[in-house]
């Protein structure tokens, strides 16, 4: 499997609109945009950082995998992407390892980009995400 680099590191919130308070007053990393996935029950806030990307992720419903994780552990890191040239090549090959997929398609995701989850079981607790845009 071929990666490219860190796509991007997904951080749930409560509130995207104080959490740009932060990343964009206080260290001045511009949003790059406000997008809601309607089949993630998600609002997504992408703040570049030279080739990756900082995901603020808040929940739009309470059956949101944002909200049940914020309910479970607080705000914090989510996951981590990583950016693939081919997703369905790269999750035939993790299939073939017996790697244990959230995800065995890849589904459209913020931004427009194709992508996957990998389970935590099967990367020492990280939700990993494969990106490919």
């Amino acid at each position: 499997m071929k990666t490219t680099v860190i796509d991007h590191i997904g951080i749930a919130v409560s509130d995207i609109n104080e959490a740009l308070k932060f990343w964009e007053g206080s260290l001045g990393i511009k949003c790059a945009g406000v997008e809601t996935v309607e089949d993630q029950k998600v609002k997504t806030a992408f703040l570049p950082i030279k080739e990756s990307e900082v995901e603020l992720l808040e929940a739009t419903s309470p059956e949101s995998p944002i909200a049940k994780f914020i309910e479970k552990k607080g705000e914090g890191i989510h996951h981590i992407a990583i950016r693939v040239d081919n997703l369905e090549a790269a999750l035939a090959e993790l299939k073939g390892k017996n790697i244990r997929l959230i995800d065995e398609t890849p589904r459209k995701g913020a931004g427009g980009a194709m992508i996957a989850f990998i389970h935590p079981k099967a990367t020492g607790g990280i939700l990993l995400e494969l990106s490919q845009r």
